[in-house]
């Protein structure tokens, strides 16, 4: 599975990138204008930090404007990755831009017949977000498994990019139903490697150390 943040901070990217674990970044301009950063100077640093994908999203909701603002994102750097909602509009515009070789990724996903569309597309990410599901009493991790079982039908080249994760479960769980990529917050992904056993455990090596370094050879 790849990890992605969904972040647009740059101090949370680079301490994650730090560990050699992080793949690609999702972000969007809620994200960068809490940064108080410029969006398209936030967007490139992210890409030279992660040096892997990077979602920025249009904000437009027309086909031709959402294509021409996605000409100025690709100029960017070489890691962006359009990022499109999953309305009429944003899958003309994906088709347009798939033809053209540019990646894409569909978000605010909610279904399996949303995902089916965007697989024949051949985007390179759709983006399910269950997370939001769970808040309306649905089971978001079901529409994972869901698309997961429709893409490999098809063998669609589309990678389920597990969104809207709100805690360490979410990602573990993404990854058994056989979600290609997981996007979260920095919150969640620093949680991933923390037990309590194994601070307990490391506390007590250290303890029993302090008994017997004395007496190494």
């Amino acid at each position: 599975m790849k990890f992605f943040l969904d972040t647009a901070n740059l101090d949370e990217i680079r301490q994650a990138a730090s560990l050699g674990v992080l793949d690609g970044v999702t972000t969007n301009p809620s994200l960068i204008a809490k940064e108080g950063a410029k969006f398209e100077q936030r967007i490139h640093d992210i890409c030279e930090i992660v040096q892997g994908p990077v979602s920025a999203e249009v904000v437009s909701t027309e086909a031709e404007a959402m294509y021409e603002e996605a000409q100025k994102l690709k100029k960017i750097h070489r890691w962006v990755v359009i990022k499109l909602p999953i309305i009429p509009e944003g899958l003309r515009a994906a088709k347009r831009l798939v033809a053209e070789g540019v990646k894409v990724n569909m978000t605010l996903c909610f279904s399996a017949s949303q995902a089916l569309l965007v697989g024949k597309l051949g985007v390179a990410y759709v983006s399910p977000f269950l997370g939001r599901l769970d808040d309306i009493s649905h089971v978001g991790m079901d529409l994972i498994r869901d698309i997961v079982t429709i893409y490999r039908n098809y063998a669609f080249k589309t990678e389920v990019l597990s969104a809207s994760l709100r805690h360490p479960l979410h990602v573990v769980d993404a990854a058994k139903a056989g979600s290609h990529v997981a996007t979260m917050p920095f919150k969640v992904f620093d949680q991933l490697v923390k037990h309590p056993l194994t601070d307990k455990g490391l506390a007590q090596f250290l303890k029993d150390w302090e008994k017997v370094k004395d007496k190494v050879l």
